[in-house]
């Protein structure tokens, strides 16, 4: 691959549903950076799920991005093509001894965890208790285990202290101790998934030389995951710059399974691109008090 001239910026929409305006207000910021910085911004579609992921999200997600004007890259990374980049990852993080078969079904390692007192992690999933650690693959052998980061063994495998280069929305830089730990055993890997989300964006960032990672505040936490797996694989760790969440009007992230807005419906009531962006606050606003009535 190579190397780009400039900061390297990604948007990175899963297309499981249309676009809403947190999607919108990422993808602008991005492009707003990659320019002041005389960079290039790359698109990723992260549809690893394929039961949830539908080309025809694929394409609402091209036509409400090009309406926004947000271009990008010719080149676009699906990750649903790249299952061979996430295995090379998986054989060396088990070269290393950090990963362990699992053969629980979820609701059974979700009881130990509640029985064992144990609490959930960032993404509010019980931190696994470690039930089904030294099972062996109860009947056929042939059913592929989950697997899970051994988290005591990474982390002693790891730099004395873990840092990541976080500047926010602005251009002051804090180093930020990352604390993986509170992580536990997570699954890396489950059955029928090249990969997780936490092992596919570690890969596609450095593969695509990714050189500022700009997203959402609500994945502040799993950054330390993150960095504790570039730490493993010997992977760059890209600048990262977590950015606040669009909220809804009861003050909740907008997300796909919230049903928040899409972009195709504010089109379909007659709100333009360059309204988004006033609203979104990349353009004045001021002289537009109907503006945020419009978006209800």
């Amino acid at each position: 691959m190579t190397k780009a001239q400039g900061p390297v910026y990604r948007f990175a929409p899963t297309p499981n549903g249309r676009l809403h305006l947190g999607h919108a207000y990422s993808a602008l910021l991005n492009a707003h950076a990659a320019r002041r910085s005389g960079g290039s911004l790359l698109l990723r579609l992260e549809d690893l799920d394929g039961s949830r992921c539908k080309p025809e999200y694929e394409a609402a997600a091209f036509d409400d991005l090009a309406w926004l004007g947000v271009s990008f890259e010719p080149s676009v990374r699906r990750q649903s093509a790249h299952a061979a980049d996430y295995a090379r990852a998986y054989g060396e993080l088990q070269a290393l001894g950090v990963l362990y078969p699992c053969f629980c079904a979820k609701n059974e390692a979700e009881k130990a965890s509640h029985a064992a007192g144990l609490g959930r992690d960032p993404d509010g999933a019980p931190l696994y208790s470690g039930a089904c650690r030294h099972r062996l693959a109860p009947g056929s052998s042939d059913r592929p285990p989950t697997l899970r980061l051994d988290m005591a063994r990474a982390i002693a495998l790891g730099p004395r202290q873990l840092f990541w280069r976080e500047f926010g929305e602005g251009d002051d830089e804090r180093q930020q101790l990352a604390d993986p730990s509170v992580w536990g055993d997570v699954a890396l890997k489950r059955r029928g998934a090249p990969a997780t989300y936490h092992l596919a964006v570690v890969v596609d960032d450095a593969l695509q030389g990714v050189s500022d990672v700009m997203r959402g505040r609500d994945l502040f936490a799993a950054t330390s995951l993150h960095r504790l797996l570039q730490s493993l694989l010997g992977l760059p760790g890209p600048r990262y710059r977590h950015h606040r969440l669009v909220l809804d009007a009861a003050g909740e992230k907008m997300s796909k399974s919230a049903s928040s807005s899409p972009l195709f419906r504010l089109r379909e009531k007659g709100v333009s691109a360059a309204d988004i962006r006033a609203v979104l606050g990349f353009d004045s606003a001021a002289d537009r008090p109907d503006l945020v009535a419009r978006f209800s």
